[in-house]
């Protein structure tokens, strides 16, 4: 589980609700605050936070560009988009790499849900967002091996390297090169990519 969170957001009922949400289910979480871009680029240079709670309309925003910065000031940092824009952009902010996508209209126990799968999988999808990558892109998967399908289940149901060696009783440096070679194989780059094309076969 997460210790530090940014709650990054210029509106202060937003900030000040998500806290208490997030407080309630996560008490021994501390939580910082930010109310622009700019603050969120100093309080990210000065601190160490394992979770961003990221409004994308925020003073000073550059939207999708935000999240490749985030990363290269704290690269393993956990973004967890949280919007009043329709959850239709989300795929995007997906590509770029954030973890999760959240519309300001969802219930308060989405926002728990969110940060525990974000902490415990690596990710979170709504059923909307799922539907979206159903529809946004279907590959074969016929030219995988029986290990690398074994593989890319795994994976799209929420395991991680080292569980998957785990349960396949194999080194974690094996698993990470099966996973270079189906990925090339199914012409992706990414986890969003691979869980996209399994959920149209499911």
């Amino acid at each position: 589980m997460v210790n530090k969170i940014l709650i990054a957001d210029d509106h202060h009922v937003v900030r000040v609700g998500t806290s208490i949400i997030v407080k309630e289910t996560f008490p021994e979480v501390s939580i910082d605050f930010a109310t622009t871009y700019d603050e969120v680029k100093e309080k990210l240079e000065a601190e160490n936070y394992d979770l961003i709670i990221l409004d994308i309309d925020m003073p000073g925003t550059i939207y999708k560009s935000m999240v490749k910065e985030i990363k290269m000031l704290r690269e393993e940092i956990l973004i967890l988009i949280f919007s009043f824009y329709e959850e239709d952009i989300a795929l995007q902010y997906y590509k770029e790499g954030v973890h999760g996508f959240l519309s300001k209209l969802c219930d308060p126990n989405d926002i728990v849900s969110a940060i525990s799968s974000i902490c415990e999988k690596g990710h979170y999808y709504s059923s909307y967002i799922i539907n979206q990558m159903i529809e946004n892109k279907n590959s074969p998967v016929e030219t995988l091996s029986q290990r690398e399908l074994e593989i890319f289940k795994l994976l799209a149901q929420g395991n991680g390297n080292l569980e998957i060696a785990n349960l396949l009783n194999i080194e974690e440096s094996t698993i990470a090169t099966h996973k270079r070679k189906l990925y090339k194989k199914l012409k992706i780059s990414n986890l969003v990519e691979l869980i996209r094309i399994y959920n149209t076969l499911h």
